[in-house]
């Protein structure tokens, strides 16, 4: 029997309240070109999911946070992955505000099985332990 495990909370502290006004909902990627950059800059593979993650160059017109969500077609039917993207959306929502930094992208990838059947607070470890490693890189 495994032991039980603390959850994860992500609620904003109050050092990040100044932050939550810039951050209050991150921008959803919707390109494909976007989707493609993020998958060639760091990866985080994490037991509910794939993290990929860029840094934005200075250029580029978009200020805060960015996040994408996807999930193959191996992940399962329609319901299956809408459930899985609706979970990784969820996720990103309560976390990303406080561990997520600005001026980059991320974007989820739903993993067959794992990421509708993981329970929710590992999910919420799991981003922010692959956000924390992304970050040191």
């Amino acid at each position: 029997m495994t032991p039980p495990v603390a959850p994860v909370t992500c609620s904003l502290s109050s050092q990040t309240e100044s932050r939550q006004a810039v951050f209050s909902r991150a921008e959803i990627m919707r390109k494909r070109a976007d989707f493609l950059r993020a998958s060639r800059a760091l990866r985080q593979a994490a037991p509910g999911f794939h993290l990929q993650a860029r840094k934005r160059a200075p250029d580029e017109p978009f200020e805060g946070i960015r996040v994408g969500y996807t999930c193959s077609k191996k992940v399962g039917n329609a319901v299956a992955r809408n459930r899985a993207k609706r979970r990784l959306r969820e996720i990103a929502r309560l976390c990303l505000p406080e561990h997520g930094q600005d001026g980059w992208d991320y974007v989820l990838v739903g993993k067959v099985g794992a990421t509708a059947a993981r329970p929710f607070t590992d999910l919420q470890s799991d981003l922010v332990t692959a956000l924390a490693r992304v970050h040191q890189k």
